[in-house]
C-alpha cells in the first residue's frame, strides 16, 4: 500500500496551498473517506494539482456521472462549480465544468446519454447524479480492473477466470497452450489471445470471484 500512502501524502501537501484554512478539516475528511480508492484519489490529486480556476477551492463531494466497465465519469463538486473527470486505473482526463455541459458525442454515447442537450440539462444540478462511493466496499466491482458484475474484465486483470481450466487466467498455462507459444511477445499475441477468449466465451466478473486480497499491481485495491 506504499503507493496509496504516498499519493495521500502528496494530496495533503497540495491541500495546504489550495484549500482555505477554515475549510481544511472537511476537505481532509473526504480524503479519509477515499483513502484506499484509487479512482477518487486520482481525482483529488488532479484537482489540487491543477485547480481549474487557479484559485483557492476545495472538493466537498464526488458524484458519479457515468460508468462503463472500468471507466468512470466523475464530477468533483466545489462551492463554486462542479468539474468533470474521465478516470480509469490507466489515467485521468479533465473535461471542463459540469455546468457548461459539454461532452463530445463519443463520450455521450459511451455513457448512454441520449443527447448533449439532455446531458447539459442534467448537469445543471449535480444532485441529479449519485454520490460516488468507495469502490473497495462495493462487491459488485472487480477490485483490480473495476469491471462491474456482468461485465468482461480488462484483459490482464488478475481476477479474471480462465474459461478453459477455471483457474486464474494470468497464472495458468492455457493462454500459452492456446496460442501455441512459450510467451506472449507482442501486441499481435494479445489480439489473438483476446480473439480466442471471445470464441471460447470469457467469464464475466461476479462477486464470487472477488479474492480475499489483491496484490499491488496497477489498479488493484487491497481489501
Amino acid at each position: 500500500m506504499d503507493e496509496l500512502r504516498e499519493k495521500r501524502h502528496h494530496i495533503r501537501k497540495l491541500m495546504q496551498y489550495a484549500v482555505p484554512e477554515e475549510q481544511l478539516d472537511p476537505a481532509l475528511d473526504l480524503l479519509v473517506i477515499f483513502r484506499d480508492d484509487r479512482i477518487a484519489l486520482m481525482v483529488l490529486q488532479e484537482f489540487y494539482s491543477y485547480l481549474p480556476d487557479a484559485e483557492e477551492d476545495w472538493i466537498k463531494e464526488l458524484r458519479l456521472v457515468g460508468r462503463q466497465g472500468g471507466i468512470f465519469l466523475v464530477t468533483a463538486v466545489t462551492f463554486g462549480d462542479a468539474y468533470l473527470y474521465l478516470v480509469s486505473h490507466e489515467g485521468i482526463e479533465f473535461h471542463g465544468s459540469l455546468f457548461e455541459g459539454y461532452l463530445d458525442n463519443q463520450l455521450l454515447d459511451f455513457f448512454g446519454f441520449e443527447s448533449s442537450a439532455g446531458f447539459k440539462e442534467a448537469g445543471q444540478n449535480p444532485e441529479n447524479f449519485p454520490v460516488y462511493q468507495p469502490l473497495q466496499g462495493d462487491l459488485d466491482v472487480c477490485p483490480a480492473c473495476h469491471a462491474a458484475t456482468g461485465e468482461v474484465h480488462e484483459l490482464g486483470c488478475p481476477v479474471e477466470i480462465c474459461p478453459w481450466c477455471g483457474g486464474q487466467l494470468i497464472h495458468c498455462n492455457c493462454r500459452f497452450e492456446q496460442l501455441e507459444t512459450d510467451e506472449i511477445a507482442d501486441e499481435q499475441d494479445l489480439v489473438r489471445l483476446e480473439e480466442l477468449l471471445e470464441q471460447k466465451g470469457r467469464i464475466v466478473y461476479s462477486p464470487e470471484q472477488r479474492p480475499n486480497y489483491a496484490d499491488e499491481g496497477p489498479g488493484i485495491v487491497q481489501q
